[in-house]
């Protein structure tokens, strides 16, 4: 029976992706994300496996392009200004419909900002975050343990989907250190008949390309794609829900944010509030639906964040301004507390007795 062990974050992520199947890893070494880098120069070599510090995230993240029209699982990370410099290589990816794990784990921005926790980068993740139309799969891991576990999970949904997902922790989650337990998996294994793994003359050459010049061609590539991301927004949305059935204020958070509520909840159900927390755990597909089910009986939500306030605006989209909002922030690499969440819930809860919601 496997036993758990002692981890970081970064090297959860790390030992996950080598146990189900990424054999290639080209990264660029940036704070809080280095120890991936550094777990992966260790273990590659020895699995025969292929670890590259690029000269730079451009480098790296164009390699990941090739690795991937090579049918193989591979993958990049990096923190929030390093992930600015592949935006161009990952809507190059999603053009030509490749599927790789690009990990953030954020740092304060904008610019060059801070090494401390983040979750600024939210609109560039959920709005793809380079140019064009399309989207990635975005998990948001709460633990260490599901760092390992999303990581399978991405691989997986990448694969099925053809498409580049991403990994968005924040730097508390990459640095903090939790028992995790590391199952061996079975997936990996895809049949990717559009690889350009060469023919031996048996089948035509594929090509992979995201250039069309002809108009209506480049139209129908963008519908065809968004298509397959209807399937995704159906069938792969994941959200956890605790003690939401009765709750009067829902708080929504994801990442430590999330952790940091759920204490706060607690707090609030002591002093009688109703309180209940909300996670997203895909940030796209955001969990719309179940959340507008929850302002069908919730009477205010709150909106946790390390940033100034981003994924507040999908709460409002999703509840369809039914119901206020209010955010509840810190920045700069700063942590909400418990007591300040818990502070916000109240503060709600007073003016659902006065009668201004």
């Amino acid at each position: 029976m496997a036993e758990k062990v002692l981890m970081k974050g970064n090297e959860a992520i790390a030992e996950a992706a080598i146990s189900c199947g990424c054999r290639h890893y080209f990264g660029y070494p940036i704070t809080p994300q280095t120890e991936i880098a550094a777990y992966m120069a260790k273990r590659m070599p020895k699995i025969g496996g292929t670890f590259l510090q690029a000269e730079s995230e451009i480098a790296a993240i164009n390699m990941v392009i090739g690795a991937a029209s090579a049918g193989v699982r591979v993958m990049t990370s990096s923190s929030s200004p390093g992930v600015s410099l592949k935006s161009e290589g990952i809507s190059y990816m999603a053009g030509c419909d490749l599927p790789a794990l690009i990990v953030n784990v954020q740092r304060g921005g904008p610019g060059l900002g801070g090494i401390q926790p983040s979750q600024s980068d939210y609109f560039q993740a959920t709005r793809g975050g380079g140019h064009g139309d399309y989207h990635l799969l975005v998990l948001a891991p709460a633990s260490v343990q599901e760092m390992a576990q999303l990581t399978v999970h991405a691989f997986d949904l990448a694969d099925k989907y053809r498409m580049p997902c991403m990994l968005l922790a924040d730097g508390t989650m990459g640095q903090m250190m939790e028992p995790v337990l590391l199952e061996e998996s079975t997936q990996g294994k895809v049949e990717k008949p559009w690889a350009l793994t060469g023919t031996g003359m048996k089948r035509k050459h594929n090509i992979i390309n995201s250039l069309s010049l002809t108009p209506d061609e480049l139209e129908r590539w963008n519908i065809d794609r968004f298509k397959r991301y209807e399937s995704v927004e159906r069938d792969e949305v994941m959200y956890e829900e605790y003690l939401c059935d009765d709750a009067d204020i829902v708080v929504v958070g994801f990442g430590i944010a999330a952790r940091v509520a759920k204490n706060a909840v607690k707090a609030a159900r002591e002093k009688g509030v109703k309180a209940g927390m909300f996670r997203p755990i895909t940030l796209w597909p955001f969990p719309k639906a179940a959340l507008f089910e929850r302002s069908k009986t919730a009477k205010a939500f709150i909106s946790v964040e390390l940033s100034m306030g981003q994924m507040i605006e999908d709460v409002e989209l999703a509840i369809r301004c039914s119901r206020p909002v209010t955010l509840c922030s810190r920045v700069g690499g700063m942590i909400p507390s418990p007591a300040e969440v818990l502070a916000s819930i109240m503060a709600a809860d007073e003016k659902l007795k006065g009668g201004k919601n």
